[in-house]
């Protein structure tokens, strides 16, 4: 576990880890005692809630602005890390998560989430359908979690019971806490509901509070979701098909009302896929949410387009890496050469490769400017003249070429689908090649290609 600091620990948690190997039996006792007695020490429930801010463009008088990070005693951590780790396998071993549900899952990430969405969206535009991307904001949805519905989920819909049902009603019983900014800190009150941000079980126990969405969404047959994006296709003449989305989020806002979760309406955003002839039709076809439709989109990191070339991702990724990369040049005389390569990865090349999975779309135009960033990047890191050819400090760093990357990136991916370490909606793109005709080779089962036609998916 990595060594986090609360207020609340009687010991340092780098002085806890050290001196592990002589308290561990004590630890190990105490953990047991609490899972064979479905209790949770009250000690371990108490807070300390650091206000982190969002964004620097946020105004600083409104609480809005700032989400809550919970910093919990670190042997609370290490009894909700054990609990994690059981109730996780059990709900692989049984198959209880929405298969569509990327957030904190092993195996699962903003980029596999993206890339399916992009690939249906890709899929749909080559069959000649229209598409309708929906994307979904929730507001403080960890703070307004009800204890007494989560519970009853945790029973009815994952099956726990006994002791194990105990526990967590007990993890979510009587817990406390209190705000600390800077040098002050305020009294300690309860928290009756929601689920602490910062906490191991916190996500896991989100993730398990919206399981009831899942099967509302899969009612409406031909509406695909994915947490957090919905997406409907249809073909160019049925708009009467829109209707359906209309139905749709309207028993998405029903059933958010009764769990006590609310949509962000001002960051509720719709993308419409489709020829420029027909945008105009799909959206008057939406009615009252086409005063969401936007000329594109940011999901998850991602600026989405209509025709999907994500071409405004690439310009305003190039124009910031440029502002980075001015300012990082005037700091170089002060760094050493790892320091240096520390802040260049940080700020351009971790944004150049985050899921440059999807960048099998791009034009030759847009990857060329992306390998312009990572030149100046190399040639800054290398001291060498703008005039050198790019091909020594490339090889001198052992930095692939951006075209490169991206299809090791997708080499990556196909080989952890084939190997089960991926999530079932990537695997379910693959399919075995089967050969019209007998191979020479022994092994055919090597062969695969994806369901989704083209080579850019």
């Amino acid at each position: 576990m990595k060594t986090s600091a609360c207020p609340l620990d009687i010991l340092p948690s780098s002085l806890f880890k050290s001196a592990f190997q002589s308290i561990g039996p004590s630890v190990l006792s105490i953990i047991n005692a609490s899972l064979v007695s479905g209790q949770v020490p009250a000690y371990f429930k108490n807070a300390v809630i650091h206000p982190l801010f969002k964004k620097p463009s946020l105004d600083t008088s409104l609480h809005s602005s700032f989400r809550p990070i919970s910093k919990l005693l670190f042997i609370s951590k290490i009894l909700e890390k054990v609990v994690a780790k059981q109730l996780t396998a059990a709900l692989d071993e049984h198959n209880i998560y929405d298969g569509f549900q990327s957030g904190f899952c092993r195996a699962h990430s903003t980029e596999t989430a993206l890339l399916r969405v992009s690939n249906d969206l890709l899929t749909h535009s080559d069959a000649g359908d229209c598409s309708v991307l929906v994307l979904l904001d929730l507001t403080a949805a960890f703070d307004t979690v009800d204890h007494h519905l989560l519970l009853e989920r945790l029973r009815d819909w994952v099956g726990l019971s006994g002791s194990a049902l105990e526990w967590f009603f007990s993890y979510l019983s009587e817990r406390s806490f209190s705000v600390a900014v800077s040098k002050f800190r305020s009294s300690t009150t309860s928290l009756t509901h929601g689920v602490p941000q910062g906490s191991v079980l916190g996500p896991l126990l989100f993730l398990l509070y919206l399981l009831p969405l899942q099967q509302i969404l899969s009612s409406f047959k031909g509406i695909s979701y994915h947490l957090y994006a919905d997406d409907i296709s249809f073909k160019p003449h049925e708009m009467s098909k829109l209707q359906l989305l209309h139905t749709c989020l309207d028993s998405i806002k029903t059933w958010m009302a009764g769990s006590f979760l609310q949509l962000n309406e001002d960051k509720t955003e719709i993308l419409i896929c489709a020829p420029d002839k027909l945008v105009p039709k799909v959206r008057d076809s939406l009615g009252q949410l086409a005063s969401h439709t936007k000329p594109s989109v940011r999901n998850l990191g991602m600026t989405f387009d209509p025709a999907l070339t994500l071409d405004s991702h690439v310009s305003s990724f190039v124009r910031s890496s440029f502002f980075h990369l001015r300012n990082i040049a005037k700091l170089s005389p002060i760094l050493s050469h790892s320091e240096l390569e520390t802040v260049l990865h940080t700020f351009i090349s971790s944004r150049l490769d985050y899921c440059n999975s999807l960048f099998t779309c791009l034009s030759r135009t847009s990857l060329n400017r992306l390998q312009v960033v990572q030149n100046a990047c190399a040639r800054l890191l290398t001291k060498s003249s703008k005039h050198t050819h790019i091909t020594p400090p490339l090889l001198q760093l052992h930095w692939l070429p951006v075209n490169f990357r991206v299809h090791f990136k997708i080499l990556v991916l196909v080989y952890r689908a084939l190997h089960g370490q991926a999530p079932s909606y990537i695997c379910d793109l693959l399919s075995p090649y089967t050969p019209s005709r007998s191979l020479r080779s022994s092994d055919q089962s090597l062969l695969f290609v994806q369901h989704q036609a083209k080579d850019q998916r």
